[in-house]
């Protein structure tokens, strides 16, 4: 499979890193790396890590590409997506976070790459998908929202819950760490005043784009789940702490989330006394920490991790190999 990254940010550089590091990634080539920033700043941002520390390799600039690890791949720095040349390549993993509309997501079919896949909520794709929820509906689509990484926590738990117990309603608070989306210090930022604010120095509760999200992934819920978020003071690793109500509670609410993990590909379960850092570099989309669970006649409260960086790196691995 033949991959190209545009936008080399905290997901472009982490699914490298992920392509280059792990045996079962060997059949992966990465044809392209396309960011508007120097290619010897993304040189350096690949090679030093504040979240996963040191790449594990030599990385050098080589004319106008990147070596790393004894691969060379090719830089550009085009701030144009349809100027891209990528003939040959499966999937274009759209990584910038600018593509909003179908019409900017359109112009991926200018660059020769035979799909694109989208790392975020996209009006501009052709269909949203999570792995372990709705990956099925992806179809013939050639331009693909991977979602979010506090939806594909969440959706294939709901899903699994739906059809094992029966959800009537559910509210969802992911507590989330802090994104370039807020400043380091006040400033003008986003839709809401809250946003505004220092992220890693305030928790700040604000809105997650997950609650619109599973409508669209899981239409059988529509209207049954509601999501806040609360960015706090932490680089990586975040949480998502679920209460559902139950058609057909289950006798035992832990072996039950335990079978889930055990069927899922995506979910895993820990019993452990467990804190975030714990849990960073996972590729699950959720890790369920057992020993939270809490039940209340039909209510129940389920608590899990998700490192949204590495793992839904992961994710968009998964999604595009079955696309290519």
């Amino acid at each position: 499979m033949r991959i190209a990254i545009n936008g080399f940010g905290r997901i472009g550089r982490t699914v490298l890193r992920q392509v280059l590091t792990d045996p079962a990634h060997a059949d992966i080539e990465v044809a392209a790396i396309n960011d508007i920033a120097p290619p010897e700043i993304c040189a350096y941002l690949l090679k030093y890590d504040s979240v996963y520390g040191p790449f594990p390799g030599s990385i050098a600039l080589d004319g106008d590409g990147l070596s790393v690890a004894g691969r060379r791949i090719a830089m550009t720095t085009q701030p144009d997506l349809g100027q891209l040349r990528l003939a040959g390549v499966d999937v274009l993993m759209e990584c910038t976070g600018k593509i909003d509309t179908r019409a900017q997501a359109e112009r991926f079919r200018e660059t020769g790459a035979a799909r694109m896949l989208i790392s975020g909520p996209s009006d501009g794709a052709e269909v949203t998908c999570v792995l372990g929820a709705n990956e099925a509906a992806m179809g013939a689509a050639r331009i693909v929202s991977n979602a979010s990484c506090t939806t594909n926590a969440l959706a294939p738990l709901l899903k699994a819950l739906d059809a094992a117990c029966g959800i009537e309603r559910g509210h969802m608070t992911t507590v989330h760490v802090y994104t370039g989306s807020q400043p380091m210090v006040d400033a003008p930022r986003g839709d809401t005043l809250v946003r505004s604010r220092a992220g890693a120095v305030s928790m700040v509760p604000t809105t997650t784009s997950a609650t619109r999200l599973i409508d669209a992934v899981l239409p059988a819920l529509a209207g049954r789940i509601t999501g806040a978020a609360v960015r706090v003071p932490a680089i990586s690793v975040s949480a998502i702490d679920l209460t559902v109500t139950l058609a057909r509670p289950p006798a035992d609410m832990t072996a039950m989330l335990r079978r889930i993990a055990e069927g899922s590909p995506v979910i895993a379960a820990i019993d452990d006394a467990c804190v975030s850092t714990d849990l960073r570099g996972r590729p699950e989309s959720l890790i369920l920490a057992l020993p939270e669970t809490l039940v209340s006649g039909p209510q129940v409260r389920i608590f899990g991790w998700y490192d949204n960086e590495w793992g839904f790196a992961a994710r968009m691995i998964d999604m595009a190999r079955r696309m290519a």
